[in-house]
């Protein structure tokens, strides 16, 4: 399996695994279902190469772009979009690479919001963060810097303080953490993001619906409430994205919606995320409300095209 796809589970992550076929494990442990491929699954579900006018960037929304410095994760999901890319070879971006995307970013002054992903970039170095940060807070364009990540509750010690002051700056900083299951909030990670807060950085909390992981509403709702006593507001449940061998997390949309509306009256409007589907193809995000989705296939984009899509 590991020839195939990259294969990590850190010791904080990996002692939340009570049995093999936990919501924990399931995220994590490779098994022999990742090499079934089904014929609607894609190397790059989302559309980031085409996207890409240099490497390291992606620019989908006029507004924004994503920077991806690295390819390396603290731990590799086994349902993860970008499947066929992450992995311990990923690697950096070299200085020349980094410059190259950096001055991409300078000279496109409608950039307002850079993202930061991967990879993780919490697995940077606090050195190299650091220069990135320093060069974006230097974009007078920029208004917020944004950086998604795993760490907090995959590898909480790789947030020391060293790290956090490299996040300071003038603009707004933001982090997304990605998390699925409200196990995943352990002692640790609650800790390593209360530092994270203290710091002045808002956290949202992003998620996968997933099938074995979070597929009820009793799940979601513990890991929505879990994430607001964490001081992280649930921003995005995402619909899982068509990569390969991922049919086995697949939970179709009809099924998410009655998930969700089950939660009304029953949490917190703090505790409500948005629920949301990356259309295959790269044409962009749309909440999967009744503004979007016109049939059980069919979605629309932010400009109103109709998709038709073979798994919905």
């Amino acid at each position: 399996m590991a020839q195939h796809y990259a294969t990590a589970i850190p010791p904080a992550f990996l002692d939340l695994i009570e049995h093999p076929n936990d919501p924990i494990a399931i995220q994590v442990i490779p098994t022999p279902a990742e090499l079934e491929v089904t014929p609607e699954e894609r190397s790059d579900p989302i559309g980031d190469d085409a996207l890409s006018p240099v490497p390291g960037i992606v620019h989908r929304y006029a507004d924004r772009a994503l920077l991806k410095p690295l390819l390396v994760c603290p731990l590799y999901c086994r349902f993860c979009f970008r499947r066929e890319h992450v992995g311990p070879d990923g690697g950096l971006l070299d200085d020349a690479a980094l410059e190259r995307a950096l001055e991409w970013l300078r000279t496109h002054p409608q950039i307002q919001e850079v993202i930061l992903t991967g990879g993780d970039p919490l697995m940077l170095s606090a050195r190299r963060l650091g220069q990135i940060m320093d060069a974006l807070s230097a974009m007078p364009h920029v208004t917020t810097i944004r950086l998604h990540t795993r760490v907090p509750v995959a590898a909480p010690e790789r947030v020391t303080e060293a790290l956090l002051d490299t996040l300071e700056s003038d603009k707004a900083v933001w982090m997304a953490v990605h998390i699925n299951h409200a196990r995943e909030l352990s002692e640790p990670a609650k800790a390593c993001l209360k530092q994270i807060v203290r710091r002045g950085i808002p956290l949202l909390g992003q998620s996968v619906l997933l099938r074995g992981v979070n597929d009820s509403e009793d799940a979601l709702e513990a890991l929505f409430r879990g994430m607001v006593a964490a001081r992280m507001r649930p921003y995005y449940l995402h619909q899982l994205d068509p990569a390969p061998g991922t049919a086995r997390f697949h939970v179709p949309v009809e099924e998410g919606q009655r998930l969700l509306a089950g939660l009304r009256g029953r949490v917190t409007g703090l505790a409500w995320p948005t629920y949301v589907l990356d259309i295959p193809g790269g044409y962009g995000k749309v909440p999967l409300g009744p503004g979007y989705v016109d049939g059980p296939r069919t979605v629309r984009d932010p400009e109103g095209k109709t998709h038709n899509l073979d798994r919905l």
